[in-house]
């Protein structure tokens, strides 16, 4: 990832490492251990990145783009949904059956999201802003991802939203 990239960049790059893991977990055998490795490096990439769009993008999105605070409600209606799954896939083993079924799910919904983001809201972002604010905002992005925990254990999707809040907020 670019050290100086704009929040823009940035993000695009995480959601190219989330398709990256989303590929190396199907990649692997259905009941195999690296998967739920994979699966625990996922969960803490997605938290570190929604908890930092969170924080940061979304509250410029509502002040700054058009009908922002309707794309806004949309993408948290989005990360809530992706969390809910997130905290269900914590509690499976890789050989409980609910466990693929959920990796799909969470593929899908991750999938809509991140194209939603760069096909809708980045474009109309990048039209209301200076390259300077998309600047800042990358080294805000980059600076509360950053500061996550990046191993997984139980309740680490709390407990990366909680840090992350108190670190940043």
């Amino acid at each position: 990832m670019e050290p100086d990239g704009d929040v823009i960049v940035e993000l695009m790059a995480d959601h190219r490492e989330l398709e990256a893991l989303f590929s190396q977990i199907e990649l692997q055998p259905v009941d195999h251990p690296q998967r739920r490795l994979l699966a625990d490096r996922l969960t803490a990439e997605l938290v570190r990145h929604t908890v930092a769009e969170e924080l940061h993008l979304y509250p410029v999105v509502r002040a700054h783009v058009a009908h922002g605070a309707a794309l806004a409600d949309k993408e948290l209606a989005d990360h809530a949904r992706v969390e809910r799954m997130l905290k269900d896939l914590e509690d499976l083993s890789v050989e409980d059956p609910q466990f693929n079924d959920t990796i799909a799910k969470l593929k899908f919904e991750v999938a809509f999201h991140m194209r939603d983001e760069e096909h809708e809201l980045f474009p109309k972002l990048a039209a209301a802003l200076p390259p300077e604010k998309l600047d800042e905002l990358g080294r805000l992005v980059r600076r509360a991802r950053d500061m996550a925990p990046t191993r997984a254990g139980a309740g680490l999707v709390d407990r990366v939203r909680d840090l992350l809040r108190t670190i940043t907020g």
